[in-house]
């Protein structure tokens, strides 16, 4: 690990990463007291903006054609730059239409944060040393978020949710600026492909990945907005929650790395999946405040395993392929995650243990893909 962190693109990507890190958490911490409170907005209404923030996720092979004309680094920090330009606007904008407008500018800039993060880290990394990466970006992810977590705790209780989106905004797009008007000096690494891949080789990433998109959606929008609208979170609990999830994910998300790397992709991936199975059914018909709050910190522990997809695909891709085939996966991952907040935020007002229903059928539907899973 202490060569990879001399590597001038560990570097440059951990200092975007912090930043994106913080402006998420931020956003989702305040988000949802913010919308329940101020905006005073009900669960189809969260589902509908769920939804929307997802569009530029479904649209990030869009990256491809923007590669012809940017270097990869260079959108980058442009992503998180329009990232901190969308949570800045947030408070200055209390009303759905507003929530509509940044919420889809600020995932704008997430989604291909991500999107080009996740394919530098596979182009400039081998297959022992990406794992650790992912792991040692999650981790100070987590540390991060526990940061900007007891800020807003304490900031809360004298600073108006408008001035609490405008800080964490403003330092995420100063963030970006600094990465435009630097670079990670390195050499141009191999070619990539210009245009859209998709080969039939990767067809069980393809899926797993969609699987995970899609569950992963369920939680994002549901389990903060249980603990919110069922057993009445104030936003200093909520803030306490994601505290308590990023300190142990600290610790945890090495872990998981170095599990990856150990063990192979496959044992990790049927960890988790076995996991969530159980997880989400608890969501679905636990009465109890506590117990659910302690099922969101399982959740983000086991969400770890998921670095293993990414590792499987450079495991089986064509070096070439990594960074249009890393933006078409992004796709293929948004393509349920788009209508399915919308369907589960109707399906809330019918029953609240539906969308978590869901989500146990399509965990056991990602451990039956994940047993697919070969690599040398």
């Amino acid at each position: 690990m202490k060569e990879i962190k001399k590597n001038p693109v560990y570097r440059y990507l951990l200092i975007l990463t912090i930043a994106s890190a913080a402006g998420l958490q931020g956003w989702r911490t305040l988000f949802n007291n913010f919308a329940v409170e101020t905006v005073s907005l009900n669960g189809f209404h969260i589902g509908i903006i769920q939804s929307v923030r997802e569009i530029p996720g479904f649209l990030t092979l869009s990256a491809v054609i923007l590669l012809i004309f940017i270097k990869e680094h260079k959108l980058l920090s442009l992503s998180v730059l329009f990232m901190g330009a969308g949570i800045m606007l947030t408070g200055f904008l209390p009303s759905f239409y507003g929530l509509i407008f940044t919420t889809l500018l600020m995932s704008f800039g997430f989604h291909y944060y991500e999107s080009t993060n996740q394919s530098l880290i596979l182009q400039y990394f081998d297959e022992y040393q990406s794992p650790l990466v992912m792991g040692s970006q999650r981790s100070m992810m987590s540390l991060v978020c526990i940061m900007v977590g007891a800020a807003i705790f304490f900031f809360s209780f004298i600073l108006s949710y408008k001035i609490m989106f405008l800080i964490i905004g403003a330092m995420v797009f100063s963030s970006g600026i600094w990465g435009f008007f630097n670079k990670p000096f390195y050499k141009e690494n191999l070619i990539q492909q210009r245009k859209l891949i998709f080969k039939r080789k990767y067809s069980l990433f393809y899926i797993l990945t969609m699987l995970s998109g899609a569950r992963r959606q369920i939680f994002m929008v549901f389990s903060v907005f249980l603990l919110v609208k069922k057993f009445g979170f104030t936003i200093q609990q909520v803030t306490v929650l994601f505290l308590v999830n990023n300190a142990i994910n600290y610790f945890v998300a090495p872990v998981f790395a170095k599990a990856i790397k150990r063990f192979g992709e496959r044992p990790v991936l049927f960890f988790e999946y076995m996991s969530l199975i159980v997880i989400f059914s608890a969501y679905a018909y636990c009465p109890y405040k506590n117990v659910v709050a302690l099922l969101y910190i399982l959740d983000h522990v086991t969400f770890n395993g998921s670095m293993a997809i990414r590792t499987y695909f450079q495991k089986i891709a064509d070096k070439r392929d990594i960074s249009s085939s890393t933006a078409v996966s992004f796709t293929v991952n948004h393509i349920a995650a788009v209508i399915l907040p919308v369907i589960g935020g109707y399906l809330w007002t019918i029953n609240y243990k539906i969308p978590f229903i869901a989500g146990t059928i399509l965990a056991a539907l990602s451990l039956s893909a994940a047993c697919f899973i070969k690599t040398k």
